[in-house]
């Protein structure tokens, strides 16, 4: 049988079938330990080779400090990236010309581009038909709530960035949820036309919990991005490394929540 959609053997194709996973993140190196929320390039580079071929062209329009790249630069895709932070932006691409000289000649025909910019527009920054996208929003503006232990940690050090930026374009500063959502299924349904036909769209999202409720973001993106893709599916990263927290004690029930959902469209 000829295998359409990327390189791999039966077997590996199976196994990536499984509708979870668990993949602890190794730890972040210096240079990207300043963003606030990242996803591992060593979980992207798998999703990349199930949905591509060698040589394919990926596409993340919120890219942070470039996790997507690295992992295409890694497995033989070209990529591109749009990012709203300059700061972040730059570290990228160092990053990327890092990663290229550490791979030698065998990545010198590659394309592994970051622009600066909204990825709003999308559309009119010149890319190239692509073959995949590969991203992962902002939660909400979770990054504001200042009873996460881990931005508490992050508030004692001025080397480390609390939020993404000031920017009031930037997704992670909209407090109201409808307005953030509605934004956010713009810029995913701005990326049709730089997909091609049958090419697939990832995105690494959570369930939101604030205010002692929950705002569940990756079903409301699943239901409103349906009508716009084809929802094809959904796997379930877990992390089963993360320490608990004895939230709601005696009180109330509050999961220790450590999954994502990575919701499949297609472009159809």
């Amino acid at each position: 049988m000829k295998n359409k959609l990327n390189d791999l053997d039966p077997k590996t194709w199976l196994k990536f079938q499984k509708s979870w996973f668990i993949h602890n993140p190794p730890p972040r190196k210096k240079g990207v330990l300043v963003h606030p929320a990242k996803f591992p390039e060593t979980m992207a580079q798998e999703f990349i080779e199930f949905f591509t071929k060698y040589d394919g062209t990926v596409l993340d329009p919120m890219a942070g400090t470039g996790s997507t790249l690295v992992a295409a630069l890694r497995c033989g895709r070209n990529s591109y990236g749009i990012e709203l932070n300059p700061k972040y932006a730059g570290i990228a691409r160092q990053i990327l010309s890092d990663e290229r000289l550490a791979l030698g000649q065998k990545v010198e025909s590659l394309v592994s581009n970051i622009v600066t910019g909204d990825a709003t527009h999308a559309a009119d920054f010149g890319f190239p038909a692509c073959d995949y996208v590969l991203t992962s929003p902002p939660y909400w503006d979770m990054l504001h709530a200042k009873g996460a232990g881990t931005q508490k940690k992050r508030r004692n050090s001025s080397d480390l960035d609390v939020f993404y930026s000031d920017d009031p374009n930037d997704l992670g500063n909209l407090h109201d949820y409808e307005e953030f959502l509605a934004k956010l299924v713009t810029i995913y349904t701005g990326l049709k036309p730089l997909l091609r036909e049958k090419a697939y769209l990832t995105i690494i999202v959570k369930n939101v919990k604030k205010g002692g409720k929950i705002y569940p973001l990756a079903w409301d993106l699943g239901r409103e991005l349906g009508q716009v893709y084809s929802l094809k599916d959904e796997k379930i990263w877990l992390q089963d490394n993360q320490r608990l927290a004895p939230y709601g004690l005696g009180s109330a029930w509050v999961s220790n929540t450590f999954h994502h959902y990575c919701l499949q469209f297609r472009n159809e």
